[in-house]
């Protein structure tokens, strides 16, 4: 198979599909792989290296999507790049689709193969592709607050730990998942006075077992997320309905209630955002106030730390590569009801069910377009 690589082109987006050890692998069962000159440039990984794993390179985006049977990015595809893709192709990225009807209908009308990173599963339910980033963005997360806090960056001019005689910042974690227990350990880790809110009673046990008085846990509630939030320096937004749009947890009229310079971070903003107020932003304009409350919804969060993220990602994505390449798309969605679940969009037809729920558009099954 001839899998193609382009170069990212969404706002401050540094990460790439494949790293040069998994080009390597893929060469020596047989394919081919392309690569865009400068793709992993920025963060260490030159044209070079994947020269020498055995990647073809070549000068542009629109030749890779051409010459590729399969494309491997890290983003949803920007609208150039939806443009390019052709019916019998396979793109394997994050597509995040319940809050973009744009790129929908775009990736419908192109008649690929689309399988999204974020709904690929494991056995125990976990989803094993969006994992990696959810880890980096919420650990991300904290940073990013921590930052936007200081006066000089927009917010009240609090020091998250606090000092001897003076209060530390107080945090409010919407979610128990993986990004918000990856913002409460280094939330607690800063010495931050943090508070979690969560529907799974299971999961609070365990973060109360782990973390003790060092961190208060409620069951999600509007009423004491409302009560939480007066008080509250941060709020990080990190829900998640698997394939499906955010649930709004802050209203507008909650915003309203916060203090003047306090900051929230939607990490759920690919899926639309958990904040009433929220609008998706980029690493090159992050925040926008609204009420007096510093908003920070950049959605690529972990594009800032791009060469951590790409290896981080491509250590879960690499062996679904592996398997499309080698068994081809047909058999390799037939075999594996995991990778199955991450299928969007098929010949026209969308395959997820949360997507055409948040869109108001008809579904087929995977299973029954597999077999026609």
């Amino acid at each position: 198979m001839i899998i193609g690589v382009p170069q990212e082109v969404k706002n401050n987006e540094f990460r790439v599909g494949l790293t040069p050890g998994n080009v390597s692998g893929l060469c020596k069962q047989g394919h081919s792989v392309l690569i865009q000159r400068g793709a992993g440039e920025q963060i260490g990984l030159t044209d070079e290296s994947y020269r020498l794993a055995g990647a073809s390179l070549v000068d542009s985006a629109a030749e890779v999507f051409h010459r590729a049977e399969m494309i491997v990015k890290v983003k949803e595809p920007q609208a150039q790049e939806c443009a390019m893709l052709r019916e019998d192709q396979i793109l394997f990225t994050y597509l995040h689709l319940a809050p973009d009807p744009r790129q929908t209908k775009a990736l419908l009308q192109s008649g690929a193969t689309c399988i999204a990173y974020e709904t690929v599963t494991a056995m125990n339910g976990a989803l094993p592709l969006l994992a990696p980033m959810s880890e980096v963005a919420g650990r991300m997360s904290i940073q990013a607050a921590a930052s936007h806090l200081e006066k000089t960056n927009g917010g009240l001019g609090v020091l998250m730990a606090g000092v001897p005689g003076v209060s530390p910042a107080k945090i409010v974690i919407l979610g128990g998942g993986v990004v918000g227990r990856n913002a409460l350990q280094m939330a607690v880790g800063m010495g931050a006075d943090v508070c979690i809110f969560d529907r799974d009673i299971d999961r609070l046990r365990q973060i109360d077992l782990f973390y003790g008085n060092r961190v208060r846990t409620f069951y999600s509630d509007s009423l004491l997320i409302e009560q939480e939030l007066c008080e509250a320096d941060v709020v990080i937004g990190a829900v998640l309905l698997p394939g499906a749009a955010a649930p709004k947890l802050v209203t507008r009229d909650m915003i309203k209630t916060m203090k003047p310079g306090s900051v929230v971070v939607d990490v759920a903003i690919d899926q639309g955002g958990c904040f009433e107020t929220s609008k998706p932003t980029t690493h090159a304009d992050p925040t926008f106030l609204v009420d007096g409350v510093l908003h920070y919804c950049v959605a690529n969060m972990p594009g800032a730390v791009a060469r951590t993220s790409t290896f981080a990602l491509t250590n879960a994505t690499y062996p679904f590569v592996e398997a499309l390449a080698n068994r081809g798309v047909m058999k390799a969605l037939s075999i594996d009801h995991h990778l199955r679940n991450g299928l969007s969009v098929h010949k026209g037809m969308l395959t997820s069910k949360p997507v055409a729920m948040a869109q108001g558009l008809d579904f087929a099954l995977a299973e029954e377009l597999l077999v026609a």
